[in-house]
């Protein structure tokens, strides 16, 4: 990624004040609990279900899986396949997609400078789902299993390019623009990823798909996981390295290239990364909407601006949210399930709403039209 150069004088205020806010409580503590959260959170999940097991019985078929010789198995054969190979990948999972899609969505938010930027808003998601579709109903298989989560990175990639153009037109990006911008592209690629459905001869697969495209962790094996988690710790990793320029972003582009950032490689790198995250999750769960805008802003609350603290926050935050979601899911309205996506948008719209309603009285404060 960019290295940058920090050069003494007058434009040091400037990292300061992108880095405002830096923190409201221990970060260590908050961390602390959330991960204390998150084992608690995947305890839940491997042991609600329409088989019920105990949590002293989840750990001890876990630990005796990872070989604890002094675990003496008081369970059957069938609680522990419905454990450890059909919820423990679902749990997995969850934690992955949420952990990735909430640090995309962090991260969006800082390169577009929009607080209402997120994958599902910004067409993001839509464009992962044609790429994958697309791969599907063609039978096109030129990366073998990779085929899938490359045609979403591409798709993914694609659509956000195009949004950010459009929505720069004029050398200007306004808030409402973006997310105009990209409903616009969404519902267009949404419209031609049904066409493809609908005209596919594959009855069976295309019904699949469909369902597929409203977002939900059924389905998923333990051979199908290792992409999907190292991407996210990939995407992880690599923006936490960069927690810095992201800060600097929020100060404004002028104040970043004054601090020796190439704004526009950066973006670009970035664009890059957060598209291939959001591909490979979406190819792997489906598009499941609003983490990414929720949980940036929620965490902000706990742990301030600063991304060196919003990024690890969100990541573990976003891992129980979406567990619990995906919890839920199946069993609110058991023995239906529910797709996960449904739910996150139930959540998702009421608090984007909320989000628009905020930043129009702040403007209105500030007399901005």
């Amino acid at each position: 990624m960019t290295a940058t150069h920090t050069p003494a004088g007058p434009a040091a205020p400037a990292e300061e004040a992108a880095g405002r806010r830096t923190g409201r409580g221990p970060l260590a503590g908050t961390l602390l609990v959330l991960t204390v959260l998150l084992l608690v959170s995947a305890t839940a999940g491997l042991g609600i279900g329409s088989v019920p097991v105990p949590p002293g019985q989840v750990w001890g078929i876990v630990t005796h899986a990872l070989g604890a010789g002094w675990v003496e198995p008081d369970w059957s054969g069938a609680r522990e396949t419905i454990v450890l190979d059909v919820r423990a990948p679902r749990v997995l999972l969850g934690a992955v997609t949420g952990a990735g899609l909430a640090v995309v969505g962090t991260a969006l938010q800082a390169l577009v400078r929009n607080p209402l930027a997120e994958p599902y808003l910004l067409g993001v998601s839509s464009g992962a789902s044609l790429g994958a579709v697309a791969v599907i109903v063609f039978g096109v298989s030129l990366l073998g299993p990779l085929s899938l989560p490359a045609a979403a990175f591409a798709g993914a990639l694609g659509a956000l390019l195009i949004v950010y153009a459009t929505a720069r037109t004029g050398g200007r990006i306004t808030p409402t623009r973006l997310v105009l911008a990209g409903v616009a592209i969404a519902a267009v690629l949404t419209a031609v990823m049904n066409l493809l459905l609908l005209t596919t001869d594959r009855g069976n697969e295309a019904r699949a798909v469909l369902a597929w495209t409203l977002g939900g962790l059924g389905g998923v094996n333990w051979g199908t996981l290792w992409l999907p988690s190292l991407t996210m710790l990939l995407g992880i990793g690599v923006l936490l390295v960069q927690a810095r320029n992201l800060n600097l972003l929020l100060a404004g582009e002028e104040a970043a290239a004054t601090m020796g950032l190439d704004v526009a490689r950066f973006r670009a790198r970035m664009f890059v990364l957060v598209s291939l995250v959001t591909g490979v999750l979406v190819a792997a769960a489906g598009p499941i909407g609003f983490v990414g805008l929720m949980l940036p802003h929620i965490v902000r609350l706990f742990v301030g601006g600063d991304h060196r603290r919003v990024l690890p926050t969100a990541a573990l935050g976003g891992a129980v949210f979406l567990i619990w979601a995906d919890v839920a899911a199946r069993s609110v309205a058991a023995p239906l399930e529910i797709p996960v996506g449904v739910l996150t948008a139930l959540c998702g719209g009421p608090f984007f709403l909320w989000l628009m309603r905020r930043d129009a009285r702040r403007n209105t404060d500030r007399g901005v039209a």
